[in-house]
């Protein structure tokens, strides 16, 4: 989209007819979708679905995170202008994204969510292209990755986080944000020697196989050398990238239900993703951003960036065939 053809526009997230392109129309107007893409349903040509999940009911402890994805929107409104630095390429040039809005479901019938969001990746998957999701508290990756699963097999994941979310917990009914990655793995969804948590702060008695690059490592290591452990780890089968925001240390990203000192910098978690190109990644999500904690919205900016890298990420392995 040329800046003169800016002039001329209304409103490019109803208007746009070219799902590729920047776009310049003003930060502070306008519909708030994800870094200006078109709102729609209509999947047709599409390479990557931005979607919104707003759901905190498995939280342990603050909730709030049902607004993320709006936050994370309006946040992204500052990004569409130029192509991502340092990446060398544009992926909103090469790629068709849309914001395919958000999960409609009853927030009064809980039980009822898992089975919505699952169908809801599902289609969209069936339909071609992959899918970053907004959220929304951590729970919401177990939905989604029974259907990533299904459309790719067993995952490999690379899950960014302050807690490892594999709390002991076999009754797969029980709807919570701290047992979800555990589910992940009991239910066959996961492959756990080739997945990893980076950033982990908080205890855990069993890992389930998966690997570990804690915090403290990550700062002894620096973020070169623990982007090649994990390319390392994932290898070269189909993964899902899942950012917790709280993987951030509480100075980068305040807004956050459950935060964890002595986390990653924001500069770590960006060289992080970046070192990751080359992994098959096929979808991801940033969760757990709640903007009730923070007034300065920086969190949001945070969570804003890191869907921008995801979605870098997965052009790049478009990229290479």
């Amino acid at each position: 989209m040329a800046l003169e053809d800016a002039k001329h526009e209304v409103d490019a997230a109803f208007t746009r007819s070219d799902l590729r392109g920047l776009s310049y129309e003003n930060a502070f107007g306008g519909a708030t979708s994800f870094l200006r893409r078109r709102y729609t349903k209509d999947l047709a040509g599409v390479d990557l679905a931005v979607t919104g999940v707003p759901f905190d009911q498995a939280v342990t402890h603050r909730p709030g995170t049902r607004f993320g994805p709006r936050a994370i929107r309006e946040a992204s409104t500052l990004q569409p202008y130029d192509p991502p630095y340092g990446w060398g390429f544009d992926p909103l040039g090469e790629m068709a994204v849309v914001d395919y809005g958000d999960l409609p479901f009853d927030y009064a019938k809980v039980a009822d969510f898992p089975a919505a969001l699952r169908a809801h990746v599902a289609g969209i998957l069936a339909a071609g292209p992959g899918t970053i999701t907004l959220g929304g508290d951590h729970y919401i990756t177990l939905p989604i990755l029974q259907a990533y699963a299904a459309h790719f097999g067993p995952m490999r994941v690379i899950q960014f986080d302050a807690h490892s979310d594999l709390w002991a917990d076999d009754d797969m009914a029980r709807i919570d944000h701290g047992t979800m990655m555990y589910k992940a793995v009991k239910l066959g969804l996961v492959d756990p020697a080739h997945s990893v948590q980076i950033g982990i702060r908080t205890e855990c008695d069993d890992y389930l196989g998966m690997q570990v690059i804690d915090a403290p490592a990550v700062h002894a290591m620096g973020p070169h050398a623990v982007a090649a452990q994990v390319r390392r780890i994932v290898g070269d089968g189909p993964c899902y990238v899942s950012f917790d925001i709280d993987a951030l240390d509480p100075a980068f990203a305040p807004g956050t239900g459950t935060p964890v000192w002595g986390g990653l910098a924001s500069w770590q978690a960006a060289a992080i993703l970046r070192g990751l190109a080359g992994i098959d990644m096929k979808g991801g999500d940033v969760v757990e951003v709640s903007p009730p904690y923070d007034t300065t919205g920086a969190t949001a900016i945070a969570g804003a960036h890191v869907a921008m890298e995801l979605l870098c990420l997965y052009c790049w392995t478009r990229r290479q065939g």
